[in-house]
């Protein structure tokens, strides 16, 4: 059967044309946020047959750093649409509404060992502010966000390591995002496409002031005949890119996302419980229903008031008015659509444990579709 071959050079949706509503920041990243950095380390070798422990290996891990390497708790929500996945440390950061270190993202089971190897970094750098003044005493609840990559990947091999924790941390920039198959998307598989990391980010303004707000997920989620772009129906325009290999079973929205939403803007961990609420629209747009063997779990927090969560000291904290959120509301719906689509878009041809192989979506195909079905629609 003839395949269309992927483009080397991806375009992401707004450079395809998709007509998305909104005005990005200058990375249209999540990077456009603060001092937000952002690290991969991916994995990828062998291929054939399953030998578990040996591989085939493709997976990775994702690092989100608030503020850079410096450590200064941000305050943090958390949302769960549908558990049926994990996230660490939810239970301190909706508690205390601080997230204190970085924000993780790997497969479903180096969960375990990512965070063990975020707090041995701590500890060795020194990322965390002492109990209390001469106490060096020291604890950390990571948080760490999974998706299932086991289609592709030797899951059950364990290859993540230490080492690929802290290259992921310490290689953490600004800037431009690496999207697609990298990280801890490196696996992942979205409506049946290639899934994988991808991010997006819009400006906000409330009368006089311009705030920035940032998505990034990791997608891994949705059924092929769900696919929705700019309100039609394009899944099953597809018929020739459906995966090969393993059995895949189309009637389920299975799989994952883990979306984690910034913003600069003076929120309280109330407010941003509120925008992380948001994020299914942003979903929904895209034809995700949450079925019942998805997790999607979601965390938002702000870059804003710096300084707030030092120990033992009575603060004085900014907040923008409630009558203020709904341009975030707006924001973050429209962010999360725009980031899941450049995950798409990014996600190269991939194949993986067992001959299993998933195709990515390719964007000139893509336009063709649209085109035939009327084109773009008028914004």
């Amino acid at each position: 059967m003839a395949l269309r071959p992927q483009e080397k050079n991806h375009k992401r949706a707004r450079e395809l044309g998709i007509p998305l509503e909104g005005i990005p920041g200058p990375y249209n990243a999540i990077t456009d946020v603060g001092d937000i950095t952002v690290g991969h380390t991916t994995l990828i070798s062998g291929k054939g047959a399953l030998q578990t422990g040996k591989g085939p290996v493709r997976t990775g891990v994702t690092a989100i750093l608030p503020r850079g390497a410096v450590y200064d708790p941000v305050f943090a929500a958390t949302y769960s649409l549908n558990g049926n996945g994990e996230m660490t440390g939810m239970a301190w950061v909706e508690e205390s509404g601080f997230l204190e270190g970085p924000v993780m993202i790997t497969n479903t089971h180096s969960v375990g060992l990512v965070r063990d190897s975020v707090i041995e970094w701590q500890a060795l750098n020194g990322h965390y502010f002492p109990i209390s003044e001469g106490d060096p005493a020291f604890w950390a609840l990571p948080v760490v966000g999974e998706t299932y990559d086991g289609i592709l990947n030797d899951i059950n091999g364990f290859h993540v390591k230490k080492e690929d924790v802290y290259q992921a941390l310490e290689s953490a920039t600004g800037g431009a995002v690496a999207e697609g198959g990298v990280g801890g998307g490196t696996g992942m598989i979205c409506h049946l496409f290639k899934g994988g990391i991808g991010t997006s980010s819009r400006m906000v303004k409330v009368h006089d002031s311009t705030y920035h707000l940032g998505i990034l997920v990791q997608a891994n989620y949705g059924t092929r005949k769900s696919l929705t772009i700019s309100g039609m129906r394009v899944g099953n325009d597809f018929p020739d890119l459906m995966p090969e290999g393993a059995i895949f079973n189309d009637t389920q929205d299975r799989g994952s996302i883990i979306v984690v939403v910034a913003t600069d803007a003076p929120l309280l961990p109330h407010q941003l419980k509120r925008i992380a609420k948001r994020v299914p629209m942003g979903l929904a747009r895209l034809g995700s229903y949450s079925g019942n063997d998805s997790g999607d779990i979601f965390l938002a927090f702000s870059t804003a008031n710096p300084g707030v969560a030092i120990r033992n000291t009575s603060k004085t904290v900014r907040m923008l008015a409630i009558e203020q959120m709904s341009p975030f509301f707006e924001a973050t719906v429209q962010a999360t659509e725009e980031a899941i689509l450049n995950a798409l878009l990014a996600g190269k041809d991939m194949t993986g444990k067992n001959d299993t192989k998933v195709f990515g979506l390719p964007g000139d195909k893509l336009l063709e579709v649209i085109l035939q079905k009327g084109g773009w629609p008028v914004l």
